[in-house]
């Protein structure tokens, strides 16, 4: 004699577990607290904005001590408030560049990127929202460090051939630029995480594009320097925040532009590893 079993019931008074569906903004709710979550962002951020604010002074102060022995430095000759409260730029770059570098790479090394691509199987996704969600964290820390550079800078060189109000033609863009020129290194620094998937060669080929790869252009002869110099990356993001441009290197327009493409070249190169490879 054979029993039947009645397939189980659902007990009436028992809730349906809700289906959750990946979302845009749940991805990037995911990423914002992933971010906050780690120390390392505290501390990188904080040196970046002391970078820029600390350098700026001592730029300034360099300059006021130049003009009252009257001894001024050759390269200090032409410099305004902006130049000097802006002199922190490229170690602050250093400092947001790395840490967008460790947003992507450090969760390769340490192997929590599985369990991230497994929640979001698309993975596309994970490297828009990680790229948003640090270019936006640095480049409001960059436009708040060199306002108050700018700030404390003027104050310092008042009275002097460098003294600017903030009313002055150029310098309110110049202070605009200059942080979202943090921000979109911050966001190559978080594409070339995810392109080389290594903390150390990241870093070594940010600080190569921005900073060692102007000097041996240099090197080159003089025609090749203005072909080839006002595109580099570090040369037109610098070109985003100058006060004053020659013929020799480009508008803040076409800098940003320029640099805009650096930026979309090392996200494409980071989505075109993330569909085609395995993790």
């Amino acid at each position: 004699m054979s029993t039947l079993t009645a397939p189980a019931e659902a007990t009436p008074g028992t809730p349906a577990r809700p289906a959750h569906r990946v979302t845009g903004r749940r991805v990037l709710a995911s990423e914002w607290a992933k971010l906050w979550s780690l120390r390392s962002t505290w501390i990188t951020l904080g040196l970046g904005l002391l970078f820029l604010v600390a350098f700026g002074l001592i730029a300034a102060n360099h300059y006021r001590s130049g003009i009252g022995s009257g001894r001024q430095e050759r390269d200090f000759a032409t410099a305004t408030a902006v130049s000097l409260s802006l002199f922190g730029t490229n170690f602050a770059q250093l400092a947001l560049g790395v840490l967008g570098v460790l947003v992507t790479a450090g969760e390769y090394s340490t192997g929590t990127i599985r369990s991230t691509l497994t929640a979001v199987p698309r993975r596309l996704p994970v490297l828009w929202s990680k790229a948003a969600v640090f270019g936006l964290v640095a480049l409001v820390v960059g436009t708040l460090g060199a306002f108050v550079a700018f700030a404390l800078g003027s104050g310092i060189v008042s009275g002097t051939p460098a003294a600017l109000s903030p009313t002055h033609t150029g310098v309110v863009r110049s202070l605009l630029g200059a942080g979202l020129y943090l921000g979109l290194v911050g966001v190559i620094g978080t594409a070339l995480g995810a392109l080389l998937r290594s903390v150390a060669g990241g870093i070594a080929v940010l600080v190569a594009a921005l900073m060692l790869i102007p000097g041996l252009v240099s090197l080159l002869p003089s025609s090749w320097q203005d072909d080839i110099g006002p595109y580099l990356p570090g040369n037109a993001g610098e070109s985003m925040f100058a006060l004053t441009h020659d013929s020799t290197t480009l508008s803040p327009t076409a800098g940003l532009l320029v640099f805009l493409g650096w930026t979309a070249l090392a996200l494409a190169g980071a989505a075109y590893r993330l569909v085609r490879s395995d993790v």
